[in-house]
């Protein structure tokens, strides 16, 4: 399971002219699965998530993690991230899991961080969105479980 986080001043996803989810400070987590991918990578991948330090301290040091600033975590789901980019132009995407599956491991997981965050916002699974954000720093990291 993948997460490519981006530490935002605001974010926000645009459904078919609707904001389908919005936080102001926080993570957004764009959501990749794959193939092999089960509950406990997505337990594993969420714990890090909120734990990772990528917020500044009093010292202007990255010590503090999403949790500890009490943002928002806003979760799009993003199954380009399991592509195969190794060979030629055109991305494979034999690793992702199934639409499907990778549906029921997204929901669990944003579930889960519901459960032990609070402040979770979300896109759709599969819908064609518009992902608006300001990127703060900029600070992206890519996880996997």
């Amino acid at each position: 399971m993948l997460a490519l986080i981006q530490r935002v001043t605001a974010a926000q996803v645009e459904i078919e002219g609707r904001i389908a989810g919005a936080i102001g400070q926080g993570l957004l987590v764009f959501l990749g699965v794959e193939k092999n991918d089960s509950r406990e990578d997505a337990d594993k991948l969420l714990r890090k998530v909120l734990a990772y330090r990528v917020f500044s301290d009093a010292d202007e040091k990255m010590n503090l993690s999403v949790s500890d600033i009490a943002g928002g975590v806003l979760v799009v789901s993003q199954f380009t991230l399991a592509a195969d980019t190794q060979r030629g132009l055109r991305p494979s995407f034999s690793s992702a899991k199934p639409p499907g599956e990778a549906r029921d491991l997204y929901n669990y997981f944003v579930n889960q961080a519901v459960i032990n965050h609070g402040e979770v916002a979300t896109g759709e699974f599969a819908a064609d969105m518009k992902v608006t954000l300001t990127n703060d720093g900029p600070v992206t990291f890519m996880l996997n479980s």
